[in-house]
């Protein structure tokens, strides 16, 4: 044992720090995420599943740098690591709808102007209503919309960023309304 940690002082010292830099990187970036979703009114639930999203992306920065500080062996990590990607690279490609709308949920949660429970109007010649819609959820992959009358619409993220959405205040509505009777 004591020959191993003196052969690979330094990958054991270089790994402890690795490991030291990414805990730290999770935490601060949990923080910075739940303050976010916090000072946005955001909900809870969407705050976790953005978390997942960057814990993930942390975790595969990580066992990227481990494999470069114990020299593994590229060759054969490339050999894997291009089998791996060329399926999955078909696998996205035939379904390039869901990435995009899992990175359209992404930027909605950082720059998304509305929030569960705002009225909206969606101008998109597909959707025929008139009538605004509320804001149910906001998944991973698509936004719950619900009109008066209890219809759902389920509309994709990656056309909420595509398409024109216009907020309508409750004041506004209520204006709106008033002038419809």
């Amino acid at each position: 044992m004591e020959n191993f940690i003196a052969t690979y002082q330094s990958q054991i010292l270089a790994t402890s720090i690795t490991i030291a830099v990414l805990l730290i990187l999770k935490f601060v970036t949990n923080k910075t995420i739940r303050k976010v979703g916090k000072l946005s009114d955001i909900v809870e639930a969407r705050t976790l599943l953005i978390t997942k999203y960057v814990s993930g992306l942390l975790t595969i920065l990580g066992i990227g740098a481990l494999t470069f500080i114990w020299g593994v062996d590229y060759r054969e990590v490339g050999t894997l690591f291009a089998s791996v990607f060329a399926v999955i690279g078909v696998a996205l490609f035939a379904s390039w709808s869901i990435l995009s709308n899992v990175t359209a949920g992404v930027i909605l949660f950082f720059s998304f102007p509305f929030k569960i429970g705002d009225r909206v109007k969606i101008l998109d010649k597909d959707i025929e209503s008139e009538e605004p819609y509320l804001i149910e959820d906001i998944k991973a992959f698509h936004v719950n919309l619900r009109k008066e009358n209890g219809e759902l619409l389920v509309y994709p993220n990656n056309l909420m960023m595509q398409k024109a959405v216009s907020l309508i205040n409750t004041k506004e509505l209520q204006t709106v309304q008033d002038e419809l009777i």
